[in-house]
């Protein structure tokens, strides 16, 4: 067991006790109530568990907390602005009514907005591209293009 330091959604935390292997998904769950990441695959397959590395959405079933140590982490509880204004991808999101069952929502949200903050004006290539690792079992992919769409006409690498 060990101490890890990590910085989430712009809050330094210190987690005691951890086991350094223990995926970055269980001590955001777990020691430090963040739920919006879900848990689907375990291996990395489905991206219902991406936030944002440094800017890149990673798996976070399988990344090791320890690794995570001294890098920056956005979850999807991180997007909003400090009043609670919500990033425009996720306005984007509930403007075209893209969830139905919405479990995989939180991955899917992070891989836009990495998308955005890299390629402010996608193209339906760029999108399903970028995309390609998150599944959807209810098949939402073309209201999640027209959503990256909108967020990137109101400026979604915000």
């Amino acid at each position: 067991m060990a101490s890890v330091k990590l910085n989430v959604n712009g809050t330094d935390y210190t987690i005691d006790d951890i086991d350094p292997s223990t995926p970055l998904l269980w001590a955001l769950r777990d020691h430090l109530g963040l739920y919006g990441t879900k848990f689907a695959c375990g291996k990395a397959e489905c991206g219902c568990c991406n936030v944002l590395v440094e800017g890149t959405p990673l798996p976070s079933c399988i990344m090791p907390v320890a690794a995570m140590a001294g890098q920056s982490i956005t979850t999807i509880e991180g997007l909003a602005d400090d009043e609670g204004n919500l990033h425009p991808v996720q306005e984007a999101w509930i403007e075209h009514d893209v969830a139905q069952c919405g479990y995989c929502q939180p991955g899917q949200i992070i891989s836009a907005v990495s998308l955005l903050m890299k390629n402010p004006h996608p193209s339906d290539g760029d999108i399903d591209n970028a995309m390609t690792g998150n599944l959807c079992r209810c098949g939402t992919y073309t209201r999640i293009r027209e959503a990256i769409h909108t967020a990137a006409k109101k400026g979604g690498a915000a």
